[in-house]
């Protein structure tokens, strides 16, 4: 049972980053919006687990990396409605 929930985790990240960035890619959501942001960070805390429990300790590095991107956009976002 425990694998089918970590499948479920990485199987749903998956989803989230891949829509987010056909999306992006065509035109219909900018990079910023913040949809695309949380779908990453979410997406990516979802392959974090998936990768982590299945030891592809790489690909779990590079969620991380991803995941810190996504906070610093949402960060950036935050600053500039604050400074409107």
């Amino acid at each position: 049972m425990e694998q089918f929930w970590f499948d479920t985790f990485g199987w749903l990240g998956s989803i989230l980053v891949v829509a987010a960035y056909a999306l992006n890619i065509s035109g219909r959501m900018r990079a910023d919006a913040p949809f695309y942001l949380w779908a990453n960070i979410i997406g990516s805390i979802g392959l974090i687990l998936n990768t982590a429990y299945v030891g592809a300790y790489p690909s779990a590095c590079v969620n991380v990396i991803w995941v810190g991107i996504g906070l610093w956009g949402v960060a950036k976002s935050r600053k500039k409605v604050i400074l409107k």
